[in-house]
């Protein structure tokens, strides 16, 4: 787990400086992973503003991961970061 935590840890900074940046659907791809390699299955409540577009979008895409294990996301979180930046 040291070594996937390791190689996570470069992902996130790789993440930050990607050459252009991602669509939208890519960026909420990005942060969903991270939000459930760091903490887990969601475990905050919806957004309360019916006009937060960004925040209910967030939520969703963190929500759609329940279930999945902080590894795989991790992963997967890797492998998006290691296409993006061309490696």
């Amino acid at each position: 787990m040291t070594e996937l935590k390791d190689i996570f840890e470069v992902a996130v900074k790789e993440s930050k400086e990607l050459s252009s940046k991602p669509d939208n659907e890519t960026l909420l791809k990005i942060y969903s992973l991270y939000k459930q390699s760091t903490e887990g299955d969601i475990n905050i409540d919806p957004p309360a503003g019916m006009f937060d577009f960004v925040a209910k979008a967030k939520y969703d895409a963190w929500l759609k991961l329940k279930g999945t294990s902080r590894e795989d996301a991790m992963k997967q979180y890797i492998n998006l970061i290691t296409d993006l930046s061309g490696k």
